[in-house]
């Protein structure tokens, strides 16, 4: 099992930025990629940015592509979503997660951290 604590959002107006960030503890060793997800409200949670830590490989949603960057900091197990040109529709609570090898996810969804883009 890993532990996620995220942190970083708050409220930003159109086109501003926010760097959010992810701590992970316990069983790190076992993490294959890492993920930001969000869940707007009445929405379902979706997926926006995965990274896996070795050779940085990186996707994203449509919706964030150009303006989010996924990355880590292996040596202190802490993952980062570097978010500018914020639009209203970003507004969500966003999460990270990470899968080991066989895709499953290895952490319980946590508080989360709000972000909230005003227009």
């Amino acid at each position: 099992q890993v532990q996620f604590v995220e942190s970083g959002g708050g409220l930003v107006q159109d086109g501003g930025s926010l760097r959010l960030s992810c701590a992970a503890s316990g069983f790190t060793f076992a993490i294959r990629a890492m993920m930001w997800y969000r869940q707007a409200p009445g929405k379902e949670r979706e997926l926006v940015a995965t990274i896996i830590p070795v050779g940085e490989i990186t996707n994203y949603a449509d919706s964030v592509k150009g303006r989010f960057t996924i990355s880590t900091d292996n040596a202190n197990n802490t993952m980062y979503l570097q978010m500018n040109s914020l639009k209203p529709e970003d507004t969500a609570v966003y999460y990270c997660n990470a899968k080991n090898r066989g895709g499953t996810l290895l952490g319980s969804w946590g508080q989360g951290t709000q972000v909230t883009v005003s227009s």
